[in-house]
């Protein structure tokens, strides 16, 4: 028994990682627990069998999922109208979906960890990570970046280096110091030279977290954030909204001594064009006399039979932020007709937004534009990005009532505090339930509201300008710059191989 146990001892332990690796994120925070996580996904990944490291590789992935987002349930059955039955299947088949990612990285890295050269090894099996993970942040099913590596790093040195080479970036020097280590436990790496590359690169990281890349742009702005605290049960029932208009109405009134109000994802259960006369634009003049900039979310239609996810300042109600990054299955059907037919089946009503474009004009509130990202849109830098260059600071409305009081808000805001740093700018954060926050260009908190509370929370903020390298060259020249430091170490190896 004993001695099946510990043939089997990989498949057993690899779950345990899975699990491991999940509480390096918010809101357990225990960032170095990644690198533990790592090293044993490493150690199972060293097998003769590529298939043994993939279903390997798949287990972890179910303990990482199974326990990293199984909050998805909440939002399918409390809220989504899902029977117990339905709604664990659902979370179950997007756990298992998920889950073959680690598997693709672990059949991908097995045969990288016996080749020859110790410091190809080092560089190669992180840009497999990291081009996997962007793979699943970016691709499949419009995107889901959750529980990527780099996000654990928020309060470590690592983060010093979120401006310069981003999230994949740090997901790459994550996961080659825990390749330095597998690499010293091997006795295939001197622990000398092991304690030079964490001293080169965790104490860079030291040094770039003092480093400014932005610079002030104008005085600073007095900003408010609203947190309802509606309960999202209740919120688009038509005999609930009149009290949720008064509510958000009375935050408002409350702080008039403020440049700029900004009110969470949805603040307004019904469209822009239901409300336009009798409630914006009568409130749109009781904050102009006071100098106030009113910035709101609610649904606005398009053309057609189209609606959107929409943002606007009441100070200019023509221009308008339309939801450009779809969330799957939550505001859009991927891969129809085979989904419809399937949440039909399962009697599951959920949205079909359109998307917005691209490039959409910037709204403005306190004197300056801002970029605008609604939900999880925060979690996508990318988007950012290509926003930011006329941007003082940044915006994020969303609503993760959806989720209840789980792990969720607390991932989401963590994921947020990223795109702070990657940009040099003050982050906004107004959220129905929490977590609502201010995040400064460093990506501390400066001041955050507390879950399933009516509230609001007020702070002044810095307007800033210039772009961070990040900001301006983007993913490209991150994956750039790895795989040529990969193939850097391979022609070594190639070149000592002739002499």
């Amino acid at each position: 028994m004993m001695t099946r146990l510990l043939q089997w001892k990989w498949e057993i332990l690899a779950p345990v990682f899975g699990v491991m690796m999940t509480s390096a994120f918010a809101p357990y925070d225990y960032p170095y627990a990644l690198i533990i996580a790592l090293l044993g996904f490493f150690s199972f990944c060293l097998v003769t069998s590529r298939y043994r490291a993939l279903w390997r590789g798949y287990l972890f992935g179910l303990g990482l999922f199974g326990t990293g987002i199984w909050w998805v349930y909440v939002s399918i059955h409390d809220f989504g109208g899902g029977d117990s039955i339905s709604s664990t299947l659902l979370t179950m088949l997007l756990v298992m979906l998920w889950s073959l990612f680690p598997a693709l990285t672990a059949f991908l890295i097995s045969p990288v960890l016996w080749m020859t050269g110790v410091w190809l090894r080092i560089l190669a099996i992180p840009l497999i990570w990291v081009a996997v993970e962007y793979f699943r942040g970016y691709w499949l099913l419009n995107g889901f970046p959750w529980l990527q590596i780099a996000y654990s790093q928020l309060d470590t040195p690592l983060s010093g280096y979120a401006a310069l080479i981003g999230v994949y970036g740090i997901g790459f020097l994550l996961a080659a110091s825990a390749m330095v280590l597998f690499e010293i436990w091997r006795k295939k790496l001197s622990l000398h030279h092991g304690l030079i590359f964490g001293v080169l690169i965790w104490g860079g990281g030291v040094v770039l977290q003092n480093v400014e890349w932005t610079e002030v742009l104008g005085q600073p702005i007095k900003v408010t954030l609203v947190q309802g605290n509606i309960d999202q049960a209740y919120k688009w029932q038509t005999d609930q909204m009149l009290s949720t208009l008064k509510l958000y109405q009375q935050l408002t009134e409350q702080h008039l001594d403020s440049d700029v109000i900004i009110w969470p994802e949805t603040a307004i259960p019904a469209f822009l064009e239901q409300v336009k006369s009798t409630y914006l634009e009568p409130l749109a003049k009781i904050v102009q006399e006071h100098g106030v900039d009113l910035v709101v979310s609610l649904p606005s239609s398009g053309e057609g039979n189209s609606y959107y996810n929409s943002v606007i300042s009441l100070a200019n109600m023509d221009v308008r932020y339309h939801k450009n990054h779809l969330l799957p299955f939550g505001e859009y059907l991927p891969l129809q007709p085979l989904s419809g037919w399937v949440l039909d089946q399962l009697q599951i009503p959920l949205g079909d937004f359109a998307a917005g474009d691209d490039m959409q004009p910037l709204l403005k509130a306190g004197g300056y534009a801002f970029v605008t990202t609604i939900c999880y849109e925060d979690a996508f830098a990318e988007l950012v990005n290509r926003q930011v260059e006329h941007a003082a600071f940044l915006v994020n409305l969303t609503n993760d009532a959806w989720f209840g009081d789980t792990a969720e808000p607390h991932q989401h805001m963590q994921i947020a505090r990223m795109r702070a740093i990657e940009t040099g700018r003050y982050l906004l954060r107004a959220t129905n339930t929490g977590l609502t926050g201010f995040v400064a260009p460093n990506g501390k908190i400066v001041k955050q509201a507390p879950l399933f509370t009516t509230t609001t929370l007020t702070d002044t903020i810095t307007p800033m300008q210039g772009l961070t390298p990040y900001a301006k060259l983007g993913d490209r020249w991150v994956f750039v710059g790895m795989l040529g430091l990969v193939l850097a170490a391979y022609g070594l190896i190639k070149l000592k191989s002739k002499f």
